[in-house]
């Protein structure tokens, strides 16, 4: 389902796309790098990132400045993918896409939905291949070559080598582009194991966590700007202006009224949040107020609902289960009807209780009688549609949404039938599975649903809360 979308004026927009050939290939830095290079030499660049990921565009916000937007090919249709590009680059100089995964993986193995392929046709996106050449020579050649025969319709402009062991080595892998492919080579980038952001249990430590930035972001820049050669990536910028031009209105939505006051916990242990779904909550009349379950003793005063999203709570049990005020003010919130919509971390903070990697359990505001216990191994990765199986906080019963789910954390000691509202599938609908937890108006879940799926969720959200909120 796609939002009206009023046209006002046509606007052109400069764009790159930074792919890779498989996760882990250094185009999070790559790309990064490149955002820092432009900023420095005064560009206003607008970040995006292809598939659903929450971590990577914290870290584009940090260096550009500016909020970067999901773009899904299969939680989003055509049309809202294009709006998205479209709302939030137009007052930019150049739009940044980070792809996702290999530039050719998505959803399935016979197609490109979801992938960054797929994205890059949708918005007309020239595309810059990120190729790791550690421990390659020759071989480098072969790997561009078949990346750029692959998909004939894909209009890829060149390479770039990441994590390059020597002048030697550059001068090897570009000697044997130039003499296998017309591909040009925009750079070779030396390994640089300082400038990686470093991980953990799901992905990339966020940027709230990570100490190092304004360093980090002066010397991505010059890495950047050292080894790749800008005046041929500047001119490959100019020449997009003309292409794939989109509409956008900023007029074409006014918000609803009254304003209906929204809490939404935002903090280190809260962070996960897709900046569309946000725009969608205000355009309907939300005043979103952001609290810390870190740190705020009350939720914010004369709110109307709660939003908790993911992120990290299992990080911080020992903190949030020490603020016995907050806990005992939203259970008391949730349990007295008023709507509450919570997802993976925010979800999990609302069990009786949180069991760490150590054993240790922590209490929780335990709206949800369980236990959510995190484990070693990863227990959920994929995309996901769910349907309501009767009407909720999200909408009438039959609302159909879509999203991801990621987690190490599973579910114990719940409660004979707990009920439930979501019938849940996966991507190819190989499996099933009931899920969304309920207590009054509030919705647990595990899923981080892209509310651009169904924009009408927001607005059912928001009418729920004006109606049952205070």
């Amino acid at each position: 389902m796609s939002t009206a979308f009023q046209v006002k004026k046509r606007v052109k927009i400069a764009r790159l796309c930074i792919a890779g050939t498989h996760s882990g290939c250094g185009k999070t830095t790559v790309s990064l790098g490149i955002m820092a290079a432009l900023v420095r030499r005064g560009y206003t660049v607008q970040p995006f990132k292809v598939g659903p990921d929450f971590i990577d565009p914290g870290h584009h916000r940090r260096v550009t400045g500016r909020d970067s937007h999901n773009l899904d090919g299969w939680i989003i249709d055509l049309e809202h993918n294009r709006q998205i590009f479209a709302r939030y680059g137009h007052d930019a100089h150049v739009s940044v896409v980070e792809g996702v995964m290999g530039l050719f993986d998505g959803s399935s193995g016979s197609d490109e939905a979801g992938s960054t392929v797929q994205m890059a046709k949708w918005l007309d996106l020239p595309v810059i291949l990120v190729i790791d050449a550690r421990a390659m020579a020759r071989s480098a050649a072969a790997v561009a070559l078949g990346f750029s025969r692959f998909d004939p319709d894909l209009s890829l402009k060149g390479i770039i080598f990441n994590r390059v062991g020597s002048k030697g080595h550059a001068q090897v892998i570009e000697d044997a582009v130039r003499s296998s492919t017309e591909l040009p080579v925009f750079g070779c980038l030396p390994d640089n194991k300082g400038l990686e952001i470093p991980s953990r249990h799901l992905g990339l430590v966020t940027d709230e966590d990570f100490r190092a930035y304004e360093d980090q972001i002066e010397r991505l820049g010059r890495w950047a700007e050292n080894n790749l050669d800008f005046d041929q990536l500047l001119g490959l910028l100019e020449r997009t202006k003309g292409q794939g031009s989109e509409f956008y209105s900023p007029d074409s939505h006014q918000k609803h009224s009254p304003e209906v006051k929204i809490g939404i916990a935002r903090d280190k242990a809260f962070c996960f949040y897709y900046p569309e779904n946000l725009r969608l909550l205000e355009e309907a009349g939300a005043k979103l107020i952001p609290f810390s379950p870190l740190h705020s003793r009350h939720p914010p005063e004369e709110i109307n609902g709660l939003i908790l999203g993911g992120g990290y709570p299992e990080l911080h049990c020992e903190t949030l289960s020490q603020n016995r005020q907050l806990l005992a003010e939203i259970r008391e919130f949730g349990l007295s009807g008023r709507p509450i919509y919570s997802e993976c971390g925010g979800f999990m903070f609302l069990t009786k209780e949180i069991q760490d990697l150590e054993g240790h359990i922590f209490s929780m505001a335990g709206i949800f009688p369980m236990r959510a216990k995190m484990g070693g191994r990863l227990r959920a990765l994929g995309y996901r549609e769910v349907i309501t199986q009767k009407e909720s906080i999200l909408g009438a019963k039959g609302t159909k949404i879509r999203g991801h789910e990621f987690h190490y954390s599973r579910i114990y000691n719940m409660e004979p039938n707990p009920e439930c509202i979501y019938t849940m599938t996966d991507r190819k609908a190989g499996f099933q599975a009931e899920e969304g937890f309920v207590q009054n108006r509030v919705l647990g879940s595990y899923v981080h649903l892209h509310w651009g799926s169904n924009p009408e969720v927001a607005k059912n959200f928001v009418d729920y809360c004006r109606r049952y909120g205070q």
